[in-house]
């Protein structure tokens, strides 16, 4: 068994661990949910980026590349949520940072859809 063999079995099994990992925690936090009877934005978020991540994994499977869009989105999911948890008394300046941050990383994902979607005309052609 070469290095690369050993790599690749190491990564995958670490896939795997993630992929467990993630549905326990959406396990918790549904029971979590359950148990307080409550649901609020925040949490839909944090689901949501659960299944970000899973969706991550599957397309690392179906493909064996993580789509970069797909981190992007996470990224822009948990800045969202750590603004809706800082809530009305966090420092405006903060808000904005993190608003900005959002801005670009949108930007980057459009600079990116847009330049995949020209390479696919391109093949086309």
């Amino acid at each position: 068994m070469n290095v690369k063999n050993i790599i690749g079995l190491v990564e995958k099994l670490f896939l795997i661990i993630i992929a467990i990992f993630t549905i326990a925690a959406m396990f918790q936090e549904i029971f979590s949910l359950i148990d307080s009877r409550r649901v609020e934005l925040q949490d839909l978020l944090l689901m949501f980026i659960y299944a970000e991540v899973l969706g991550m994994l599957a397309a690392f499977y179906a493909s064996h590349r993580i789509p970069i869009t797909i981190p992007l989105f996470i990224a822009i999911t948990a800045l969202s949520r750590l603004i809706i948890l800082q809530g009305k008394d966090g420092n405006p300046s903060i808000l904005l940072f993190e608003s900005g941050a959002i801005i670009l990383i949108a930007g980057a994902c459009w600079i990116i859809s847009r330049t995949n979607a020209d390479k696919e005309n391109q093949q086309a052609e």
